[in-house]
Formats: C-alpha cells, structure tokens, sequence
C-alpha cells in the first residue's frame, strides 16, 4: 500500500511511504471486528503460516490465527503491518529514496509514535475508525500500549506482553551496544553500503549475539550450556564452549533474513519510546484509557522485567499482571504458545464483553 507523504514527529517529511501487511478474515459490513497484531524487532507480518515465496522463516506466532484460532479468523479481522523503518516491504533504510537511491544513511530517525502513525493511515485506508483490540509483544507491545496513550478513541482494548510504557536506561543501554557493533563493522559504510555489495554481516551478528543473551533467562543458559564445549571442540584451544556455537546459530540466521540498516533503525527508535512524554504522567494518560488494557509479562524476563507490566497496570488503575511461567526469559512471549493463546482468547472475550457493557450504557 503508497500512503502520501508522513510527516514524522521530529518535523520531518517521508515522502511516498510504502507499507506491507497481511491479513486474515473478512471485515464486518460496520468494521468492529479488526485486531492489529504488533511485531517485535526483527519480526515482520508474517505471523502465522509456513515459509514461502517473500517469507523466510515460517510464521513467528505460530497457532495464534486462523479458524478456532485464539484470533478467530471466522470471527475477526486480522492485521498485521511491517513496520515503518523494518525490511519486509514498508518504506525503510534499504528503500528506494524518490531521488532514485536507497536510502540509507539518510533515512530519517523516526519513533515509536511514527510507526503508529503510520499503522493509522493504513487503517484509514481499510476503512477501521477503531481497532476492537491491539495486541504485540516487545517492540510490538510498545506499539500497543502507545495506540492506547495516543489514539485512545481509535483502540477499544489492548493487550501488551512482554513490554513498558517507556524504555529504560537499561534497555537503552543495551541497544546501544548492538548499534555500535553494527557502526563498527567496515562494511556498514556509514549505513550506505546499499548497492556496494557489501553486508556488515559481522557487525550484524555481533548485534544479535548481545540482543540474544538478554532475550533469554541466565538460569536457562547455564541449565543448557553450563561450561560444556560445543562437540569436539576445545575451548582451551581454538574451540567454542557450546553457548558460544548457539549464539553463533542466532546470529547467522538473523543475517540471513535481516537487514543492519532496519536493524540500527528501530533499535534506535525504541529507545524513543515513552507514552508520557508531553502528555503528563503515565497515570493521567494510561488512567483516562475509557477502553480495556490487559498486560501480561514473563516471570523471568530480565529485558522487560516484571515490574514493568506492573507499572502500566497501577497507572491504568484496575486489572492485575497475567503472569506468564516460562524458564526462557523475554522470549517466553513468543515460545509459550498455548499460555499466550489462553491470555489472548480471554482478552479478546472481556474485550468484546466491555463494549457491550459500554454500548448499554450508552
């Protein structure tokens, strides 16, 4: 889909936006029944399905739509959009600038607030004036909980996993680390290496490596890997201990699917992510929220702890944290299929129980 020209909360102007997205399902004759689904970092709309033509990796959310599915596709109509900045068919780095070259280096630093923006647009162009529920995870939840502090009005219900209502020092910190390591990479060329046949592929993987140790639990590793050499190989050699040969499997599958530039973009538009900012404290905007918010978190997720989901919840002053139980840290909210289901078929029915009870009333 071309959108016309976004203009970004920084001032600036993209022009000629393309944005990619999948759907399922059929949207009801007065479109009440659509239900965004939000990816994380290096996901994409592929949510669900097997690897195929344009699609590298079967889907990332496995089980969650389709016929009986916690999203009814028989019932509901189902949307997932790449996101602004990312490399699966929206406007990003490697994208074609109207001057005729990719973009790179010049591609404008956006937020978290411009990807929802232009998910608002695309809306617009679906004919859905309002989301019955917005639902992600990480990244993705980010996006969610900023539909409700923005676009109240626009988003009936809400479910954020894994997620925060701002980034924190820690996190920032963290992605800060993984863009260096891409910058540093030679082949990076300033984040203009499109077109030269170069990939810093090296810097990339570094960048998954460190990304990948905080997504999983310490206890896990160690439970998995101890000190073990991976196979034959000798560590107080030139061999890798066997943590080392699985950290080297995620980074080589994420450059084989992901771009850098994408990947250094929306790192650094995730550490913009705060629904507060400017619009007073996270309690006057998340409490004045007329639609449902559910939050759920990861037990042992030390990137999106805990106390993180609790906060959006005391701000938004009724419900408590569904606890997801999981020894595989923040990625439990994409491994713990059949939690996540349960958390997600009982949200989409108090969802559509609240606005039944907000029609009677009026």
């Amino acid at each position: 889909m071309s959108l016309v020209d976004v203009e970004l909360e920084s001032g600036a102007v993209l022009p000629e936006v393309v944005v990619s997205f999948q759907t399922w399902g059929r949207l009801a004759p007065r479109a009440d029944n659509a239900v965004l689904v939000e990816h994380a970092l290096t996901g994409d709309s592929h949510v669900v399905g097997d690897a195929g033509p344009g699609q590298p990796t079967p889907g990332w959310w496995p089980g969650l739509i389709g016929p009986g599915a916690p999203l009814d596709s028989d019932e509901l109509y189902v949307v997932a959009i790449n996101v602004l900045g990312g490399c699966r068919g929206t406007t990003g780095p490697g994208s074609i600038a109207p001057d005729g070259q990719a973009w790179g280096s010049r591609f404008p630093r956006t937020t978290i607030r411009d990807q929802v923006a232009v998910e608002a647009a695309v809306a617009d162009a679906l004919g859905i004036d309002a989301w019955s529920l917005v639902l992600g995870g990480s990244m993705g939840g980010m996006r969610a909980i900023e539909w409700v502090a923005g676009r109240p009005g626009r988003t009936r219900a809400a479910l954020v996993l894994a997620s925060a209502a701002h980034a924190t020092a820690d996190q920032i910190a963290w992605g800060q680390a993984q863009q260096l390591a891409i910058a540093a990479d030679p082949d990076y060329c300033g984040g203009d290496y499109y077109g030269t046949g170069r990939i810093p592929e090296t810097g990339l993987g570094i960048a998954r490596r460190i990304a990948h140790t905080t997504y999983r639990c310490a206890d896990e590793l160690n439970d998995r890997f101890g000190t073990r050499a991976q196979g034959s190989e000798d560590p107080l050699g030139d061999g890798r201990f066997a943590v080392e040969s699985y950290l080297d499997h995620q980074a080589g599958k994420l450059v084989g699917r992901f771009d850098a530039g994408s990947y250094m973009h929306l790192t650094g538009a995730m550490a913009t992510h705060d629904v507060a900012r400017g619009r007073g404290s996270l309690a006057e905007v998340l409490g004045s929220y007329p639609g449902l918010l559910r939050v759920a978190a990861v037990d042992s997720d030390r990137l999106f702890p805990v106390a993180l989901s609790e906060e959006m919840v005391t701000a938004y002053g009724r419900g408590c944290v569904r606890l997801m139980r999981s020894a595989h840290g923040h990625d439990g909210f994409l491994i713990e299929t059949g939690q996540v289901g349960a958390i997600v078929r009982e949200t989409v029915a108090d969802a559509r129980r609240h606005r039944s009870a907000v029609l009677a009333a009026g």
